[in-house]
Parts: structure tokens; sequence; C-alpha cells
């Protein structure tokens, strides 16, 4: 069985855009589903069957086929687009392997660093930066003055920055 296509389209395409259009295409996208709907046609006739006989309901049903798989892929293109702000929310807030890296290589120098210092700067330091407490409460602790205390920390800190940058 062989179809007319120029004939159906002549009497068709008309009615089959203004369907689309109705659908809630624009008239472009109406046009260019319409033309797809008879280029489905030409590629793979349908065979004889009880479409066959209604070649219009036939070209119809392609249509609407179109026109759903389009506008499906519009709404999910307009799911998918993030702009970047969006992308960054939902990026892995995880560490890269290589900042993982860089920080176990950063304590382990750290770590080292603390080892060389005095105790009583090291626990100043430790007391004060890791359990949290004041300058003051550091000093009552120790029986220093906060003045004191302040200096210990402050060349805890200088004496870490000079082994992070590498001297």
């Amino acid at each position: 069985m062989s179809w007319d296509i120029h004939n159906l389209f002549l009497r068709h395409a008309r009615d089959i855009a203004r369907s689309l259009r109705r659908g809630g295409l624009s008239h472009d996208t109406a046009a260019d589903l319409t033309q797809d709907t008879f280029l489905r046609v030409l590629n793979a006739q349908p065979v004889p069957r009880s479409e066959a006989h209604n070649p219009a309901a036939y070209l119809y049903r392609i249509s609407r086929n179109l026109r759903i798989d389009h506008q499906r892929k519009e709404r999910l293109a307009n799911r998918l687009f993030l702009s970047y702000a969006d992308f960054t929310e939902i990026a892995d807030p995880a560490p890269s392997a290589e900042a993982v890296v860089t920080g176990r290589e950063q304590l382990a120098i750290v770590e080292a660093a603390l080892a060389d210092l005095p105790e009583r700067q090291r626990t100043a330091f430790e007391l004060h930066r890791l359990g949290e407490m004041t300058m003051a409460e550091v000093g009552k602790n120790l029986g220093l003055s906060t003045a004191n205390v302040w200096a210990l920390i402050r060349d805890a800190y200088d004496h870490l920055d000079q082994r992070l940058a590498g001297k």
C-alpha cells in the first residue's frame, strides 16, 4: 500500500499545524512538528492495518505523539537548566581528593610543629585553640598573666605559620 504523501500534505498539513498550536506549541514549533509528521510517514509508511485505512487519523496521531514528546523534552530541559548559583548549591560538598591529601599533609606539619613547641607554650595554645578557653581562663589554669598567655599563643601561631610556609 502506498500513500500519496503530496496530496496528504496539501490536504492536512495546515490543520495538523493548527491542532499542534492549539496543543500549546508556538507557530514555528508547530510547523516543524508538522513537517516531522510527514517525514515519519515518508520514512516508514504503516503496514496495512486499521489505521492504514484512515491516513488523516494516522497523521494526527503521529503529530500528537511528536507534540507530547516535544513538550516532555521542554519540561525536562527547563528542569535541567540550572544557573551557576543553583548548581553550586547541589554540588557535592565533600572536598576533592587533592584537598583531602593537602589537608592531611598540612595536619602532619602542624602536629610536628606543635610537638616542637616548649611544653608551656604548647599547653597554652592547645587550651586556647582546642579547648576553646579564653586567654584569662588559660592564664588562670597555668598561673600566668593574660599578657603572658597572649605572648605564648602568638609565638605558637608564628611558629605554626612558619612551618606551614616551609621555613
